[in-house]
């Protein structure tokens, strides 16, 4: 309870938080973390165009405006469902050749 108090009260202290921002490490801290941070919107940024372009997802989008009963939804979805698992199976297989030749892009 005290060493709580205690931290409590230096990481409330702003010229403890001023002393700290100015040492190498905290610096260095940062500039990982935003590394990181920005390098994971990125990625998130490339899968997310990728997805929306795969046949999966414009399949989907085509479908969904043309289902008139339930029936056709469920012949439709199963069509769906052989595209993303021939997607899944080429993406696989793309992996598989690419840590064949070394790895990475």
């Amino acid at each position: 309870m005290v060493l709580r108090r205690l931290l409590f009260t230096l990481l409330n202290n702003p010229q403890v938080i001023e002393k700290l921002s100015e040492s190498r490490p905290i610096r260095r801290a940062a500039q990982i973390t935003a590394f990181v941070v920005t390098k994971a919107q990125l990625s998130g940024q490339d899968a997310a165009r990728r997805i929306l372009r795969s046949d999966t997802v414009q399949q989907t989008r085509r479908e969904a405006g043309t289902a008139r009963d339930v029936w056709e939804v469920g012949r439709k979805m199963d069509r769906i469902k052989e595209t993303f698992v021939k997607e899944i199976r080429t993406g696989m297989q793309d992996a598989k050749n690419q840590i064949k030749r070394g790895g990475g892009k």
